[in-house]
């Protein structure tokens, strides 16, 4: 089935991948896809977390969301899918919101050569990425898709790099705190947000809801797997922050876990 990747990448590249292990955190509009393209590309050993079910309003723009489908946990749903693309792909499955310790338990399960961030809310995104950092894990997260429509303007570049991204703002801020200012990929588009366009939304794990097309999400999750799958072949993505100030005021693992 890889035989159009082995000629892309070579013998050795998909080797390369199919060596590998990624963890996807966030199965929704950005994580489902970003998941598919990596077990479509030939990584051979993946884990999928999510805690969430489908509901109608994923439609729009959720890769397992169909009316026949409404309901079921996302995680299970896609594994069924990534199994079907590739019956041979190690898969491990983790039904559940992770935060806190349960972040860092989850994150010493294996030896991941790439996170994928695309969760939705700011807390647990904040812990996974400060966790991965602190662990020397490589990690690329999503910034926000939700409120734009213009494709031309997703960028993938170092978090210091990111600009008029609301979402990327609130996560430059928090990491600052405990003295990391680059050292990791983000996708994201700095094109305006409609304050028209975002509308309070109440329940657990829940957030002020966005209004979103159907076709960004997948954007922003193609663009992640291609970071995912480029780094894994030994490519850089883009250029390296020069005066990295990666490890500046760094804090310790335990007092990270605390705030």
């Amino acid at each position: 089935m890889y035989s159009r990747t082995e000629l892309m990448l070579g013998k050795e590249g998909l080797k390369k991948l199919k060596q590998s292990n990624v963890m996807i955190v966030g199965l929704g509009g950005v994580g489902a896809y970003a998941a598919e393209m990596i077990c479509r590309a030939g990584v051979g050993k993946l884990t999928i977390v999510d805690g969430d079910t489908i509901n109608p309003s994923n439609l729009n723009r959720q890769l397992i969301a169909l009316n026949s489908t409404m309901g079921n946990k996302k995680a299970e749903t896609l594994s069924k899918r990534l199994l079907d693309i590739n019956p041979k792909v190690e898969l491990r499955i983790i039904d559940e919101y992770i935060r806190d310790e349960r972040m860092i338990e989850i994150l010493k399960l294996d030896k991941y050569d790439y996170v994928v961030d695309a969760i939705d809310t700011l807390s647990p995104k904040i812990f996974l990425i400060l966790h991965c950092l602190n662990m020397n894990i490589p990690i690329v997260s999503s910034m926000g898709s939700g409120g734009k429509l213009d494709p031309m303007n997703i960028r993938i570049d170092d978090i210091s790099k990111s600009y008029n991204c609301p979402l990327a703002s609130k996560v430059r801020k928090k990491i600052h705190k405990f003295g990391y200012y680059d050292g990791f990929a983000v996708v994201y588009s700095p094109e305006e947000v409609n304050p028209d366009v975002v509308v309070l939304e109440e329940g657990t794990n829940k957030r002020s809801a966005v209004g979103t097309i159907s076709y960004m999400p997948p954007i922003f999750g193609c663009m992640i797997a291609s970071v995912v799958i480029r780094k894994l072949i030994g490519q850089e993505v883009y250029p390296k922050v020069k005066d990295n100030r990666y490890y500046e005021n760094k804090k310790e693992k335990q007092e990270i876990c605390q705030k």
